[in-house]
């Protein structure tokens, strides 16, 4: 899969596309394919390209020694000896043609069992990825005067496990009236986004509504 040099927009946005329905850029494992594109990059993907940013992000978190042994390890097809051929005395009934490659497969089926178990076993010692995501909120007020300063306290009133609150701004929207734009990182096996606008929406006395008005995955 080529991608060309990946210093134009074109080319890392045809990268992120490729990443969006798959883990790597060949095959259900890390390869060499992945430090090929990984050693193009200079900086991290932008947040607009999360797909590419979020597999940047894995591969980054293999150690020297774990990059090495991409394509020595389970992501090849493990090897195979070569039988040895059966001279040839004259007495075909005393020939086994088919125990040399049964003895060949058992052998290459252990060691690809072996080299599976030792990937699993490296893998569950590694930190498990926290998936995260970046959303800007816009907080819309029920009129011009309504005091902003008190709703986005409220706001910030709200603690969950797993939210952090970023930076806010005032939007104008016309006739006078501010929405609150506010922003935060959620980890998304913990904070559910409707809980958290219903949460918002529940300060009746200032928020009319809440919509999300950027989603990115971290």
């Amino acid at each position: 899969m080529a991608f060309g040099n990946l210093k134009s927009d074109k080319e890392l946005a045809e990268l992120n596309k490729h990443l969006e329905d798959k883990s790597y850029i060949e095959g259900y494992f890390p390869s060499q394919a992945d430090i090929a594109i990984l050693n193009k990059l200079n900086k991290a993907p932008a947040a607009h390209l999360p797909h590419a940013l979020r597999w940047y992000n894995h591969i980054k978190s293999f150690s020297a020694d774990e990059l090495k042994s991409f394509g020595a390890s389970p992501l090849n097809t493990a090897p195979t000896t070569t039988a040895p051929v059966p001279k040839d005395d004259g007495d075909d009934d005393d020939v086994d043609l088919f125990a040399s490659d049964e003895e060949e497969d058992e052998e290459a089926n252990k060691i690809r069992e072996e080299r599976l178990k030792a990937y699993a076993e490296k893998k569950a010692k590694k930190p498990e990825l926290i998936a995260k995501s970046s959303i800007v909120l816009d907080v819309k007020p029920w009129d011009d005067e309504t005091d902003m300063k008190e709703l986005e306290k409220s706001v910030r009133t709200i603690e969950m496990d797993g939210l952090i609150w970023g930076a806010s701004k005032l939007v104008p929207v016309g006739y006078g009236i501010n929405k609150l734009q506010i922003m935060c990182v959620v980890e998304d096996a913990k904070v559910s986004i409707d809980e958290l606008t219903e949460k918002i929406e529940e300060f009746e006395d200032f928020v009319q509504s809440v919509d999300i008005a950027a989603f990115n995955k971290i």
